[in-house]
Parts: structure tokens; C-alpha cells; sequence
């Protein structure tokens, strides 16, 4: 059965001496894997549409086992993400949190929505790393390891909240904080940015400017986070580190 989905790439393997198996995130389907013949072959039709980051209309044969990839038309490149350094290192860490989090073959047109606004976002410039928190955000609550953002964990009051617990999975209040004395403090400005990452469209909030301390305040809160209840290792997350440490 041929269909045509709309897609975005988000790992590729090589599949013998000329052969590729790609996996895309559709639209339709949600993460499928198919076989992209002779995509190892410089002049193959095959190599320019079977990279990373390509987004782009895909004809697919598919069938009980992995699909093959008949033909596609790219709808956007992202030549521009691959030509620098630091946004393919924040778009590689995008696909793999993607390809590790969403579950074969189940869409969730939402979720696709804000990785092409994410990945849209790093190719015209856009802060990073606060594209990259607001996609991580979207993607936990899909992953069921969402955390509670909106009131105390503890009594679910949405007053005098102070900071972010990791043992248990949210924000507390002033009230509740002898609950967890290793809380993480926050600032009023850091717990509403921690909202409006959870709760908004990233289209709506693309020009957001975040200051410095506030960023890494929530990026370190997130890394501690997932950390925790992620349970899986994401490779290109110690390249981003090493980036960091070196732009510093």
C-alpha cells in the first residue's frame, strides 16, 4: 500500500553497502522506519532526501515489515541548521530526544507541529536553547514524565511558589518546601517561564528574550530533570555540554 506522508527525518543507519533506513516523525503515522535503496549512492535520487533534519512530502510502500521509501519531495532542507555547528548540535539533540520519547506509530500531530516550529525556529536564528526547553516541555507531557508546573505538588496551591523539586516531580510552595529541603529555588520570573514553556505554542513565543541567568537556571533544572526520570541516555547531549564549555 503506498502512502504519502508528510515528515521530518530523524535518524538514519546504513543498511548494507548502498542502502539506508531512515526514520521519520510523519504527520499521519507518528515515527516509522523505512528503507531508502541506493541512498548511500552519491548520485542516487535516494542521497539528497535521505538526510537528518529533512523535512519533506515521502511516498512509502508500506507493508508488515519496514517500509520502503519510493520517492519524496523536500518541503525544507535545513541546509542551514547543517552548516552550522551549533544548531545541528541543538537540532541532533531535537531528533534523538524525538526518536527516543515518541513510541512507533502513534501519531500525535501536536507534538509534530512544534518540532517543525522548533527546527524552523534554529534555521532563522531563534534562541536555541529556549526552543530547545520549550520541545523538551511538549515532549515529556506526551512521554507521560511531564512535570506538575501549574501549582504545588503538595497541596496544589498556585501561591508563594518558590522553587522545583525533583524527588517529587514539581514546583512547591512556601508552605510545603519542608517536604523536600533539596529543592531547586527559583525566581517568580523562572517559575513563569517554566509555565509558558510547558503550556505554549512555540510559534507564539518565538522572539521570547530570556536573560542569561534565567536560561541556565532552567537548563540546569531540566537536565537534573530528565536526569531523573528519563531513563535514556540521549548521545548528542554530551556534545551540546562540550559546546558549551567551549563558547563559554
Amino acid at each position: 500500500m503506498l502512502e504519502k506522508l508528510e515528515g521530518i527525518i530523524i535518524r538514519t543507519q546504513d543498511y548494507g553497502e548502498t542502502h539506508k533506513i531512515v526514520t521519520i516523525f510523519t504527520k499521519e503515522l507518528g515515527k516509522i522506519a523505512v528503507i531508502a535503496r541506493g541512498a548511500k549512492k552519491p548520485k542516487s535520487r535516494m542521497s539528497a532526501l535521505a538526510q537528518l533534519f529533512i523535512h519533506g512530502q515521502f511516498l512509502i510502500q508500506l507493508g508488515k515489515g519496514l517500509g520502503v521509501l519510493q520517492q519524496g519531495e523536500i518541503i525544507q532542507s535545513h541546509r542551514l541548521i547543517r552548516q552550522d555547528i551549533i544548531q545541528a548540535a541543538y537540532a541532533s539533540y531535537l531528533t534523538e530526544l524525538t526518536d527516543k520519547l515518541m513510541d512507533e506509530k502513534k501519531p500525535n500531530p501536536y507534538v509534530y507541529r512544534q518540532f517543525v516550529l522548533a527546527l524552523k525556529s534554529l534555521s532563522e536564528d531563534k534562541d536555541p536553547l529556549v526552543m530547545t526547553m520549550m520541545y523538551e516541555m511538549k515532549l515529556y507531557k506526551v512521554s507521560g514524565i511531564a512535570p506538575i508546573v501549574s501549582h504545588c505538588y503538595q497541596c496544589s496551591s498556585e501561591d508563594n511558589l518558590l522553587g522545583f523539586s525533583i524527588k517529587e516531580a514539581g514546583v512547591i510552595c512556601a508552605r510545603c518546601k519542608h517536604h523536600d529541603p533539596n529543592y531547586l529555588p527559583l525566581t517568580s520570573t523562572q517559575l513563569r517561564l517554566l509555565r509558558m514553556f510547558s503550556d505554549v505554542d512555540i510559534e507564539r513565543v518565538a522572539n521570547v528574550s530570556v536573560k542569561e541567568e534565567n536560561k541556565k537556571a532552567l537548563q540546569q533544572l531540566l537536565e537534573y530533570y530528565y536526569d531523573h526520570y528519563g531513563g535514556l541516555t540521549i548521545k548528542s547531549k554530551k556534545f551540546l555540554k562540550q559546546l558549551h564549555l567551549l563558547t563559554d
